[in-house]
């Protein structure tokens, strides 16, 4: 019987996994060498350059208009989206657009920012003497300091020469990567210059896990110490604890208090099981302090959902007691209200 002729999908399989794999990592480590190169100019020969364009961007009145063309334009929509998100308002007007009838977005006190590797890109150098004529601050984003673009723009950022990852070094690939981590890392140093901090952030992302993880811990919390979540003293009976939690919807846990009102344990649904097959009956008897985790791992009340998420995954916790600055509970969050807002996810 014949053999039958190899596809190339056959093909490709035939020549095994690891001739695969040592491609696919070589393609990676290409884009990262490329990002390390512009990282080494931006610390190093071009440091005063870079200073400049995030002075401009730190001065920027108005907008940040980002363009580009083709792939440059894609990674120009991800740079703008990061510029905004960390208070700096920005969009992408797409240079051939530019020319018909979009110039009208640029106003005074905007700052351009121009992407084009090859800094010869007709539409984008032709927007660049344009912006220029009126008088518009310009920074471009291109291979060398000797290009088309860098000539026409007030501060110019160098990515260098650069190999694609593709094999016959033509998709923009490498110069792409480095040229969206330079637009990161200058969103990020002007927002540092801003003093941009968590609070405005959450301002400026409230959807999604992100947003969730700033919010305080305070505002999130559904057993509030005085609604609908008691202590109990230390030395009450764990037959006395469990009758204060009455026999509507309750927290899986107890929070323990000493005289001055303070946090001193925890007992959860877990430990009273826990207890209850080592100690059978007798529990109900024992004190609160004989069986409850004393010195329980808390967060205060200035704390945000995020720092909750990290004790999750860290420590595995289920309820996490909220403090005041006296040490006294506020109250307690479950690990199921993480769930519910979709910062965490008990199955990954």
């Amino acid at each position: 019987m014949t053999a039958p002729k190899a596809t190339p999908d056959r093909a490709a399989a035939d020549r095994g996994a690891p001739d695969e794999a040592a491609f696919l990592r070589e393609a990676m480590l290409a884009e990262a060498d490329a990002v390390r190169r512009a990282a080494d100019r931006a610390a190093g020969e071009d440091a005063g350059r870079w200073s400049q364009a995030a002075g401009m961007v730190e001065r920027c009145t108005g907008h940040v208009m980002v363009s580009g063309m083709g792939k440059s334009g894609l990674i120009g929509q991800k740079i703008a989206a990061t510029l905004s998100s960390l208070g700096v308002p920005s969009h992408f007007t797409h240079p051939s657009e530019a020319m018909h009838g979009d110039l009208g977005r640029v106003r005074p006190g905007d700052v351009a920012l121009l992407l084009s590797y090859s800094g010869g890109t007709e539409e984008v150098v032709n927007l660049a003497a344009i912006l220029r004529t009126d008088g518009i601050a310009r920074i471009g984003i291109s291979c060398n300091h000797q290009t088309h673009l860098a000539r026409l723009c007030d501060a110019h950022l160098a990515i260098g020469d650069v190999v694609e990852a593709c094999p016959m070094n033509l998709a923009p690939t490498a110069s792409t990567t480095a040229m969206l981590a330079m637009g990161d890392a200058l969103a990020l140093a002007v927002s540092r210059r801003r003093n941009f901090q968590a609070d405005d952030f959450r301002r400026r992302h409230p959807g999604g896990a992100l947003g969730a993880g700033l919010r305080g811990v305070t505002e999130v919390l559904r057993f509030r110490v005085g609604e609908n979540l008691s202590t109990v003293r230390e030395g009450v009976s764990v037959a006395d604890a469990l009758r204060t939690t009455g026999d509507g919807r309750r927290a899986g846990a107890l929070l323990v208090v000493d005289d001055a009102g303070r946090l001193v344990g925890i007992f959860t649904d877990g430990d009273l099981r826990r207890r209850m097959n080592e100690l059978g009956a007798s529990l109900l008897a024992r004190p609160v302090r004989d069986v409850m985790t004393a010195r329980p791992t808390a967060l205060p009340a200035d704390a945000l959902v995020r720092d909750a998420v990290q004790l999750v995954r860290e420590r595995r916790l289920d309820e996490i007691p909220v403090v005041g600055h006296d040490g006294q509970p506020i109250g307690l969050i479950d690990v199921q209200d993480l769930v519910s807002m979709k910062v965490i996810d008990l199955g990954a």
